[in-house]
């Protein structure tokens, strides 16, 4: 069991720095390509990037969360793992031949696409680097270290390429390639390196019917959750134009942002709680379970509340003045951060082990229709800040949704969280940071020292307070850096 902590702990620690750079990437990046391409080449991107999502999640059908937790369950049985991961990637490698028939069609029969037919296409690369690079195989075998290290290079790689190769607005199709080969580029990687894990030479007889079932629950899973995370991005490209999308999308990219880094726990824990449910070690299941919680509740609430008071300063770093309207929409979206770590852990670490999926799929369909009415109902008059709102109660309502289903399993864990000790820390840090506004300072010093006094206090405060989670985390530090001495 020693040996499994140790090993959570460095999945933990590799999946951290695959997040930090995924929080790092779109902000380098973005605050020099905003500039030159301005909002409109910007919303030609991200409208693309939602339209090519809907694609993508046709052609995964499910397998991103479906894939990890079946090839956490047989990871044991070499001739079984061999079998299974073949299965699932030659459903994969069908779906994706069939999405890309959907996207040629459409792209030539539907007006609003056939506008930046060229710019679909190349976004469209990331649907078949997702089904070659096969990260459900990588993440259900704990392989964390492998895909961060190949992640981050592709990254910095698209990052180099932008400050060479971008200089003016017409360049935005550049910037949709780089930005797929630094979502997507490792795929390529992945897949020359997965005959080192998993053999690609037919292992008897394929049985694809035992995947269907709980692949289109997760596929309608998918589809529903994707709906009200991008359908805002889309309807706003419709509705409103690409300026909108935007000044829309530099407060969603923070958001993302901060999203990947709050739920970086769960995508480690989501292949470790499968295979404690499937060995019926329900103690360590819900051990960590409880762990997950509380540590995603002190670490969202302060970046929510940061980002919130230091809205506009963040707007202006990342983006510019020509995005200064995305401030409101950002104060508005920020909360989802907290709900999104909280369902994640609640629906992907404790509902789908236990696989119970289709509660998940019941709340995010739930979730996609609020989205859909508000905005539909919004942003016809207020745009961005009416698609912000939709997608915060959406998220608010998946939350609502999954805490009812799952109360008796969670409520000691929440009545259990120092609530009064964040909030006594919260204040402390805001009355030491926000001084940092009123000086004139510019965006990046204000952002840069404002931060470092916010979250110092936060965290001491916490420390002094003895919450656990605060001090495993100094342990942690303190253990590593000790090694390294």
């Amino acid at each position: 069991m020693k040996q499994n902590q140790v090993s959570l702990k460095k999945n933990f620690m590799m999946n951290a720095i695959l997040t930090l750079s995924s929080l790092l990437f779109p902000l380098i990046s973005f605050q020099y390509v905003s500039r030159i391409i301005l909002p409109v080449g910007t919303g030609k991107v991200d409208f693309a990037t939602s339209i090519i999502v809907y694609f993508n999640i046709i052609a995964q059908l499910g397998m991103p969360l479906y894939g990890v937790r079946a090839i956490a369950k047989v990871r044991d049985d070499k001739e079984e793992l061999n079998r299974v991961a073949q299965e699932l990637f030659l459903i994969n490698i069908v779906m994706t031949i069939f999405s890309y028939i959907v996207l040629f069609i459409m792209a030539f029969a539907v007006t609003r696409f056939q506008q930046e037919r060229t710019l679909l296409f190349i976004m469209s690369a990331s649907i078949l680097l997702s089904a070659i690079g096969m990260e459900w195989l990588y993440k259900g075998l704990e392989k964390y270290s492998f895909i961060t290290l190949f992640s981050v290079l592709f990254k910095i790689i698209a990052l180099i390429g932008m400050y060479l190769l971008i200089h003016v607005k017409e360049d935005y199709l550049i910037y949709g390639a780089l930005s797929v080969l630094a979502s997507s580029g490792a795929g390529i990687i992945n897949f020359l390196h997965a005959r080192k894990l998993i053999s690609f030479k037919k292992v008897g007889k394929y049985n694809f019917k035992r995947h269907l079932s709980a692949i289109g629950i997760f596929f309608a899973m998918a589809c529903a959750t994707q709906i009200y995370t991008h359908l805002d991005t889309v309807m706003l490209g419709f509705m409103k134009g690409d300026e909108e999308v935007g000044i829309y999308n530099a407060a969603v990219k923070i958001k993302i942002a901060l999203v990947s880094l709050v739920t970086s726990l769960s995508a480690v824990l989501l292949p470790r709680s499968s295979y404690y449910v499937d060995h019926e070690m329900l103690d360590e299941f819900k051990r960590i379970s409880s762990k997950a919680l509380n540590f995603v509740v002190l670490l969202s609430i302060p970046l929510t509340v940061y980002f919130i008071i230091f809205a506009k300063e963040s707007i202006l770093f990342l983006s510019g003045d020509k995005y200064i309207n995305g401030v409101i929409p950002m104060q508005i979206i920020m909360p989802t951060v907290i709900c999104i770590g909280l369902t994640n852990i609640m629906g992907i670490q404790i509902l789908v082990p236990l696989n119970k999926e289709k509660t998940v799929l019941f709340s995010v369909l739930a979730g996609s229709i609020i989205d859909l009415f508000i905005n539909l109902l919004l942003i016809p008059g207020y745009g961005a800040v009416g698609a912000a709102l939709g997608t915060l109660i959406a998220e608010i309502a998946v939350f609502v949704w999954q805490f009812i289903v799952l109360k008796e399993d969670v409520i000691e864990t929440f009545k259990k969280i120092p609530v009064v000790t964040i909030l006594v820390a919260l204040l402390i840090a805001i009355a030491i940071s926000i001084w940092t506004k009123f000086l004139g300072w510019g965006s990046f010093k204000t952002l840069l020292v404002s931060a470092l006094l916010y979250y110092v206090a936060y965290y001491v405060t916490l420390l002094m307070a003895k919450v656990p989670i605060a001090i495993e985390m100094k342990d942690i530090v303190l253990s590593r850096f000790g090694k390294k001495k």
